[in-house]
């Protein structure tokens, strides 16, 4: 009965009792040193890392960006491929406006003059043979050309191939010009205008800037060093600042990025908010993947014969495309923030007495001094003054 009224009655202390802290003076150089280095590591990091480095007492929006560009300039030429052409936009911007992206026409194969007929496909294993029965009339090659008649042509002399009805004659890809035709395209230049807004802050920014002008408009040619504000950028300039060769990245095409940093701090002393850009080429180059590289695609342009024939020009476009990229993160000091980050910091000082604390109680001489000051229990008698297990105050 008496064990069990003592478990009883230390499982109502154990419940009921009231801890309070209590002041511990421990006169030791070595743990206010401790002591004093933690909370400095903390008060550190919070105003370091926390508000400086992170702004953490700032409430953050993603910016909502749109993009337009415009292109200019001309180039000649003059190839044994085609007849003297003058090129200008309309002929070199495809399509004429894109989403957030232009390309620019560098290098091209033109089939001429197609209609629809028949003609033998282009020889390979899938497309050869030897009579009419290796071919099945209606048969359609996804990776072919056309559907099949059912017959065994002469493709050359010494190569027999099955005959499709398609646009004819068939397209000859492989006969690429090994310089680009439009090699002077590194000389276009194309106004890049981009408008941007922070809706959480009512913040609304464009990168014509407020002192732009259009005599100054007509003129500038963007430079990182002498005219990093200017809009209107030279293709070349563009391919060196992202480490590229244009004339060789023309011959087979590529995706090229310009980025736009709108990452802002729209607090009032923090000055202005301007975009920084920087430039680098975004599909694979790999000198060991050479399987298909670059960046190309077909088009036609269709007309009509005299006799009411319909006839087009096949034109594999070979060129760069640039892909304009807005991204931004500002931020504005908030109360919410703010005050969760200050918490935040008071919790991380909690914790220094516990590091102190532990290095007291584990690593210190007198550990057995300092564990038996360090916690009192106080019984109390009726007839006297509370007695304190243990002293108040300690000394080394």
């Amino acid at each position: 009965m008496s064990k069990a009224t003592g478990c009883c009655r230390g499982f109502l202390h154990y419940v009921f009792d009231y801890e309070t802290p209590k002041t511990l003076v421990i006169p030791h150089f070595g743990v206010g040193i401790i002591f004093r280095f933690t909370q400095l590591l903390v008060v550190l990091y919070v105003v370091g890392y926390v508000c400086v480095v992170q702004k953490g007492y700032q409430d953050t929006d993603s910016v909502i960006s749109t993009v337009t560009t415009k292109v200019k300039g001309f180039a000649f030429t003059n190839t044994s491929d085609m007849e003297p052409r003058m090129w200008d936009v309309a002929d070199y911007v495809l399509p004429p406006q894109g989403d957030n992206s232009f390309f620019i026409l560098t290098n091209l194969v033109v089939t001429p003059e197609q209609t629809q007929s028949h003609c033998p496909e282009l020889p390979k294993p899938s497309t050869v043979c030897a009579d009419d029965c290796d071919c099945v009339e209606g048969y359609n090659d996804p990776r072919g050309n056309g559907i099949r008649t059912g017959l065994c042509e002469n493709f050359s002399t010494t190569v027999k191939t099955c005959e499709v009805f398609s646009w004819c004659p068939l397209e000859v890809d492989t006969k690429l010009p090994k310089k680009p035709v439009l090699a002077a395209a590194e000389n276009f230049t194309v106004l890049i205008k981009n408008s941007i807004t922070y809706p959480k802050f009512n913040f609304h920014g464009r990168n014509i800037l407020p002192h732009i002008n259009s005599s100054y408009l007509a003129h500038c040619e963007f430079n990182r060093l002498t005219d990093p504000d200017c809009p209107i950028f030279r293709l070349k300039r563009i391919m060196a600042e992202a480490e590229e060769d244009f004339q060789e990245m023309a011959v087979k095409g590529g995706i090229l990025g310009i980025l736009i940093d709108w990452s802002c701090d729209l607090d009032w002393w923090a000055g202005k908010c301007l975009p920084k850009y920087s430039f680098r080429r975004l599909d694979n180059k790999n000198p060991g993947n050479d399987v298909a590289p670059g960046y190309n695609f077909r088009y036609a342009k269709f007309y009509k014969r005299a006799d009411g024939t319909e006839e087009r020009t096949l034109i594999k476009a070979y060129g760069i495309r640039f892909e304009v990229i807005v991204f931004g993160t500002a931020g504005k000091f908030g109360i919410v923030p703010a005050i969760v980050n200050l918490g935040a910091a008071l919790s991380f000082l909690s914790l220094v007495p516990i590091v102190a604390d532990w290095v007291m109680l584990t690593c210190m001489k007198k550990r057995d001094l300092y564990t038996k000051q360090k916690v009192t229990y106080l019984v109390e008698s009726p007839d006297s003054e509370p007695v304190a297990m243990g002293t108040t105050y300690g000394t080394q």
